[in-house]
């Protein structure tokens, strides 16, 4: 199948945006690729002459949105209650006409619903960005999920979301286009992290100087595949990996339950000295320099890979799941050779065939493991930059806003 996609444009050449005024509405800006891909739009938006209005809660990257440019606008995006949301419509019909919005960018699901209502009542441009795999089989659940593939323009950050899109609403191809997240590869970069970073990080995380560390890096929720890791943890730990310690880095986000089970597990597995929760990190480059491998264990479809992208940037080796769009991410037998991969893909759920490739990852010779790196490094170059991301969505509102797609 084959979706449209944008040639790349740097962020500074789209001048038709000058002067336009541009309202992306997300529930919050805290943690995630939404959130980020959020500010690095407005950045860009900016940077190309337009005024980048956010509509959102708030959250912990709304100081950076200001820093870079972008307009905060609060608004409740992130309540769900039907009543609350159709009094919303109202409220951001006002917006847009008070601030003379010309297109409104929906980036989560409840808010797209009152984006959807307010941008026909005042015949604006409508474009989402399909940002997850919105699960969900029931006829209700579907419809709901159906308003992120009603924008005029509909962005998916994958092949696998794009897949995922026609699959289950079957828009028309010329709406569609897949614009894969960015990455900022001078903030993901080895040469940018001092030892500094990394020793306050590792300290942070109580690790011995001589610790080998695996990080997955996720929201602590099922799917994400904690899990998974611990009992691959424990696998290679009898195997004789006496030295490596697993981070298990994010938010539990209200999953008190989930938490509870994870604790459980590991103190069951006798665990407790090299598997650890260590909560939200704010400075994943710093993260990612302190570890000797990324897992991404994840056991339902992601619809993108950010962390296998960053890491990879970073040149830590990287262990994901063959499931969903981080496949993508990452070049690895049978689709390239053995000595051209970047990355291993295991089976989700598989606990011991990722204990074997981490194991793989660990006993990387010296001259090897640079080379992986150093593969890795130009392999995310090439494909997931930043300004590819910022280009593609840019020429996206550009085509909207001189209509060329109807």
């Amino acid at each position: 199948m084959v979706f449209s996609t944008s040639p790349t444009t740097p962020a500074s050449a789209p001048r038709p945006l000058l002067g336009r005024t541009i309202l992306q509405i997300i529930p919050d800006l805290n943690a995630g690729g939404a959130e980020r891909t959020t500010v690095d739009i407005a950045e860009a938006l900016t940077h190309a002459g337009a005024r980048a209005l956010v509509a959102t809660d708030g959250g912990r990257l709304i100081g950076e949105l200001q820093a870079k440019g972008g307009i905060w606008v609060p608004f409740p995006a992130a309540t769900k209650n039907p009543f609350s949301m159709a009094m919303n419509i109202s409220k951001l019909v006002k917006i847009i006409r008070e601030e003379r919005v010309d297109l409104v960018h929906a980036r989560s699901r409840a808010p797209a619903w009152v984006a959807l209502a307010a941008a026909k009542a005042t015949g604006k441009g409508f474009i989402t960005t399909y940002h997850g795999a919105y699960n969900g089989k029931s006829a209700p659940k579907i419809l709901y999920n159906s308003v992120m593939a009603r924008g005029d323009v509909v962005i998916a950050n994958s092949l696998f979301t794009a897949e995922l899109i026609q699959k289950t609403h079957r828009i028309e191809p010329s709406r569609l286009r897949v614009v894969p997240r960015g990455t900022n590869f001078e903030m993901f970069s080895p040469d940018r992290i001092g030892p500094d970073r990394v020793e306050r990080m590792r300290r942070s995380w109580l690790t011995s100087p001589d610790d080998r560390i695996v990080l997955l890096a996720g929201r602590l929720t099922q799917w994400k595949g904690q899990k998974v890791l611990i009992e691959a943890a424990g696998l290679l730990r009898d195997k004789g990996y006496t030295d490596v310690v697993f981070i298990l880095a994010g938010d539990p986000q209200g999953r008190d339950a989930y938490v509870a089970d994870l604790d459980r597990m590991i103190a069951e597995k006798n665990l407790g000295s090299i598997v650890r929760r260590v909560g939200h990190v704010t400075d994943m480059p710093a993260a990612l320099a302190a570890s000797a491998i990324v897992t991404v264990p994840s056991t339902e479809p992601e619809a993108f890979g950010r962390v296998a992208v960053e890491a990879q940037a970073m040149g830590v080796p990287v262990v994901v799941s063959n499931l969903g769009a981080v496949p993508e991410t990452v070049l690895a037998p049978p689709q390239v050779k053995p000595e051209q991969r970047t990355g291993w893909r295991v089976e989700p759920g598989d606990a011991r065939g990722l204990s074997e490739a981490i194991a793989h990852a660990l006993d990387l010779k010296p001259s090897a493991r640079e080379a992986l790196a150093n593969r890795a490094r130009r392999h995310v170059e090439a494909q997931f930059s930043l300004d590819r991301m910022v280009g593609d969505t840019l020429d996206c509102y550009i085509a909207l806003l001189e209509g060329q797609i109807t």
